[in-house]
């Protein structure tokens, strides 16, 4: 039986035939001559690594760009670190800078004066400098941890450092519009404990000064054997405390937190949801208004506001609450001096 050629499948063979059969000019070639040597496929080391390595103190930057700290650092007095020009960042990388001078001398990492766009973070500063308990501070170290010489700085940063031990100041960039101080934490320093424009996230211990002094304070908890535990223009969620000062000052306090041994707890002109407590002085003080506030004190007044509104006074055996106008206010013990009182008893 004789079966019927595929018509089809004879001109599909036929097509390809005459294809294979065309010249090879008309395919597409490439050069068969190498282009050259292979280029290198691999980053260079300041490719990946863009900054600028320092193992060595003291040290000068000249030229803006970043560093970071290969080891730590000490040096036997004066400065370790000195920033020189604009546009520098400074990571300390998790290295400590220590000073054994003794008696302390110097600067960890100075700012010089009127420099701008300068970030320091990420490290520690240590010194041997300890109060002996009446507030008198001496021994080996830095006289400052950060500092600056000069004029304002602007667009300044400091982040993520721990400073202890100075004679001076812990960390001090200045009442700039642009300096700011995040997160860092001082301890045992003979007068500014951490003073910037803008200060967050912070924690001053044993300070012989001001603890906490800046303009905008948030988060931050101040502790001195001074002036001020925490100073600020507007503090919201702080607590400060001094043993011979006033504990928390501000000219408006939100959320706040402030006792002192021998002065005002908390002292503001606008205080609201706060707590101010003192051994022998007013527990909280607000010249201005006071509402939603608790003041206590041992031996003074408890709280004073020229306007009080349902706030809370104590002192046993004393003047608990002292007020021009009071509304909804209570004393838990003691008297009240109230000119103008409304829905009180």
């Amino acid at each position: 039986m004789k079966t019927k050629p595929n018509h089809q499948l004879v001109a599909a063979l036929a097509l390809l035939f005459t294809l294979n059969l065309q010249p090879s000019s008309l395919l597409a070639q490439g050069s068969l001559t190498p282009p050259g040597a292979p280029a290198p496929t691999m980053k260079t080391l300041q490719q990946v690594e863009p900054r600028v390595p320092i193992s060595t103190a003291p040290f000068t930057i000249t030229q803006p760009g970043s560093y970071y700290l290969t080891t730590n650092l000490t040096v036997s007095g004066g400065n370790a670190i000195t920033i020189a020009t604009n546009g520098v960042t400074l990571d300390l990388n998790g290295f400590t800078i220590s000073s054994t001078a003794n008696p302390a001398s110097g600067t960890a990492v100075l700012i010089s004066g009127g420099l701008q766009d300068i970030t320091i973070q990420n490290g520690h500063i240590r010194g041997g400098v300890t109060n002996d308990g009446s507030g008198v501070f001496s021994g080996p170290g830095f006289w400052y941890g950060i500092y600056y010489s000069g004029s304002d700085l602007q667009n300044v940063r400091v982040s993520g450092v721990s400073v202890s031990g100075c004679l001076y100041d812990g960390i001090n960039v200045g009442d700039g519009a642009s300096t700011t101080v995040e997160n860092c934490v001082v301890r045992t320093v003979g007068s500014y404990g951490i003073a910037a424009n803008t200060i967050r996230g912070c924690v001053a211990l044993d300070c012989g000064y001001s603890a906490i002094h800046g303009g905008q304070v948030s988060d931050s908890r101040g502790k001195s054997v001074g002036n001020t535990g925490l100073y600020a223009y507007t503090a919201q969620n702080c607590d400060g405390y001094s043993s011979s000062g006033i504990g928390l000052f501000a000219n408006t306090a939100h959320n706040c937190y402030g006792s002192s041994s021998s002065s005002y707890g908390l002292s503001a002109i606008t205080a609201q949801n706060c707590y101010g407590s003192s051994s022998s002085g007013t527990g909280l003080f607000a010249s201005g208004t006071a509402i939603g506030c608790y003041g206590s004190s041992s031996s003074g007044t408890g709280l004073y506001a020229l306007n009080a509104a349902f706030c809370t006074g104590y002192r046993s055996g004393g003047r608990a609450i002292e007020a021009t106008i009071a509304n909804g206010c209570w004393a838990i013990s003691g008297t009240n001096l109230i000119t103008y009182k409304y829905n009180m008893p």
